[in-house]
């Protein structure tokens, strides 16, 4: 049986990471759907559920590896631009009791300097404009 499977699963896409994401996100309306006692609320989650059940299907038995291919890298650099933001965010307020963050007027890069000095001049590394604050 696991050759036959093996066999039919040959040329198709697989299970990819969007694939795992799409099936964990899945738990989320069938939750929801033992909490809610409305029947209309519920007939609704379950099209949701049926839909995200068959896009995932489609998507693992599919043959077009290419296109799934390139959804899944879309996918994935999303995840990792949301990964870096919150890295990035989490820093910032780590910081914040040393630190003052500003941006440059010309280009719009974000300068850390100390805080408590005062009103500096700080130079921007990357346009090299330099501007006045307090920090």
């Amino acid at each position: 049986m696991r050759e036959k499977f093996i066999r039919f699963m040959y040329g198709r896409n697989g299970v990819d990471d969007l694939a795992k994401f799409e099936s964990t996100i899945l738990w989320i309306p069938l939750i929801l759907s033992i909490f809610i006692r409305q029947p209309i609320i519920n007939l609704i989650l379950a099209w949701i559920m049926l839909g995200l059940i068959a896009h995932t299907y489609f998507r693992i038995f599919s043959k077009n590896t290419s296109k799934r291919y390139e959804e899944n890298q879309k996918f994935r650099n999303f995840r990792y631009k949301f990964a870096v933001d919150k890295a990035r965010k989490k820093k910032h307020f780590a910081d914040i009791k040393t630190y003052k963050y500003f941006k440059c007027p010309m280009c719009k890069q974000k300068v850390r300097v100390p805080r408590g000095h005062g009103r500096i001049s700080i130079t921007c590394p990357k346009c090299r404009e330099e501007f006045i604050r307090k920090s």
